[in-house]
């Protein structure tokens, strides 16, 4: 949703309001913020909270090493989906599923009236990722299967956690306010998010408070390092032909394909040096003796902000019709996903670090440093281990950006005042979008990160609920400095839909080989013990 759609800037209004009379509501009876939230019975909340995180260490293990064992690709989220759903139900949530259009999406709500505080991670796989976890060493599950190498299986662990000991407090306390949880579809290729936004999933939202997997516990705000990013797609039509009897009564695709990409690789020269632009050919013909007929290229666009990330867009557009020209073929295309850059609230962020600071990175044993330090040397880091000293608070980036990623929570970060935790079920130094990042992530290194990334959340959240006015400066934030020179450019449009056909046909494939594999927690402890993993595993086995 744009800040500009219809009807947002009355919801806008309407939460405004609402939050500012229960803040004066507290004033007139003398609750202050401070009273609210560090008063003898706002501390023994925050205690109870957490003790209901404790309480839930083995839940947390179980969601995380299930959803690693799933293993699921963007918009095939479907046995996590029916995992994590039917969790929610048997816990009280009501569910809406199939949000705009997508099986993978839904939302899990909890609780009566304002505020509305919606917790969300997401939880797709990679490609060719597949990794035995507890190793430091290269040995996959299912050779050539998805894996989780971002370790986007921990976060909803993390977020559901939470918001089960949030919901135990608010039950016996009666306290107003709703709990809503929702997960990051199809993350990894821009999906998700954007058409969440559209079909209203945060409409009414008070805030979001996001997880992200990293090393360390922290939170950050104002304009991100995140670019903006146009994923796209481009098929050329032409004509087959005998590639060696009559190859002039043919049209190659291919040869469309191949003039899109050399043209922008000149082009990019006359490009601003913040752009990043990668591009795979998806089809490009069946056997050479045809001439292929059909070809497609699948480009990501990034950028360092709305403007840019568009005209880019639309340049890429005029390069992909000059070769269609070229080749006498035609080309359309279609967008498999967006991320607009991110920009994240400082009143949520700052509630999110003292939170974290109170909570404090875990405690870390010997045979978990060995086991980092391990992973380290196998991709050549500093083999310094995991995080001891927690990070302070992130403030803007000088040069807003430049970090080449993207994530299309920053879409949401335009629609509702939102904030990202990141919290450290991974190890430092260690890339993603590689098998080395899932090495962690069903090991104690990852349990421990997320039981301590669900105590942030549990805190934070209590605290929006119970002080209203840390969501009236939230508000204020978002309207008077996020929105006050930059407006939400959506880059999706009206006529753009999920591509939920992506990736199907390689679940088909490997979900059957995954399935063996799927943890079962009514038999093991943990997913190690299920894979036989000795942890840490430090050196591979000789056979």
């Amino acid at each position: 949703m744009s800040i500009n759609a219809p009807g947002f800037r009355d919801v806008v209004s309407l939460c405004s309001r609402h939050l500012l009379h229960l803040a004066i509501a507290s004033a007139s009876l003398g609750l202050g913020s401070s009273a609210l939230a560090a008063g003898s019975d706002g501390e023994t909340l925050k205690q109870q909270v957490i003790a209901g995180v404790e309480s839930r260490q083995k839940l947390a293990q179980v969601i995380n090493d299930s959803l690693f064992s799933f293993a699921e690709l963007g918009y095939q989220e479907l046995d996590s989906t029916q995992y994590l759903t039917s969790l929610l139900e048997k816990n009280g949530f009501t569910l809406e599923r199939n949000i705009g259009g997508m099986p993978s999406a839904w939302t899990a709500r909890w609780g009566t009236g304002h505020p509305v505080i919606a917790l969300g991670s997401d939880f797709d796989g990679l490609p060719g990722l597949s990794q035995k976890p507890g190793v430091a060493y290269y040995e996959p599950i299912v050779a050539g299967a998805p894996g989780h190498g971002e370790g986007h299986n921990s976060g909803l662990a993390a977020t559901v956690v939470a918001a089960l000991a949030v919901k135990d407090v608010l039950a016996r306390e009666k306290l107003p306010g709703t709990l809503v949880i929702w997960p990051g579809v199809a993350e990894e290729i821009g999906g998700g998010k954007p058409y969440m936004i559209r079909a209203g999933a945060f409409k009414n939202v008070d805030a979001v408070l996001f997880s992200h997997v990293g090393s360390n516990l922290g939170s950050s705000w104002g304009q991100s390092s995140s670019n903006g990013t146009i994923s796209v797609r481009y098929d050329f039509q032409g004509a087959s032909a005998h590639a060696g009897v009559a190859p002039w009564l043919g049209r190659s695709a291919l040869d469309a394909v191949e003039i899109m990409n050399v043209a922008w690789n000149f082009r990019r020269e006359h490009l601003r040096p913040t752009q990043r632009s990668h591009y795979v050919i998806t089809h490009g013909g069946d056997q050479p003796n045809v001439v292929p007929a059909k070809a497609s290229v699948w480009y990501q666009i990034r950028e360092t902000d709305f403007e840019n990330t568009l005209k880019n867009f639309q340049i890429a557009n005029r390069i992909a019709d000059a070769a269609a020209l070229a080749t006498d073929t035609q080309v359309s295309h279609q967008v498999i996903g967006t991320a607009a850059p991110g920009h994240f609230n400082k009143a949520l962020a700052q509630t999110l670090a003292r939170n974290s600071e109170r909570v404090g990175l875990p405690t870390w044993n010997d045979d978990e440093q060995r086991f980092a330090k391990a992973v380290q040397k196998l991709v050549g880091s500093p083999q310094n281990g995991l995080a001891q000293q927690q990070e302070a608070l992130t403030p803007p980036p000088q040069r807003p950006g430049e970090g080449g990623y993207s994530d299309n929570i920053g879409d949401v970060s335009w629609a509702v005042p939102t904030a990202v935790l990141g919290y450290p079920a991974n190890i430092p130094g260690v890339p993603f979008h590689t098998p080395a990042a899932a090495m962690s992530m069903a090991t104690p290194i990852a349990h421990k990160g997320v039981v301590a990334g669900a105590k942030v959340l549990a805190l934070t959240t209590l605290d929006l609920v119970r002080t209203p006015e840390l969501l009236v400066e939230a508000k204020r934030y978002f309207t008077e400095v996020q929105n006050k020179e930059q407006k939400y450019l959506p880059f999706i449009s009206d006529s753009d839909q999920p591509a939920v056909e992506l990736n199907t046909e390689v679940m088909a494939r490997f979900r059957p080989l995954l399935k063996p594999y799927h943890y079962d927690p009514t038999r093991y402890d943990t997913y190690l013990e299920q894979l036989g993993v000795s942890f840490p595993g430090l050196e591979k086995p000789t056979k």
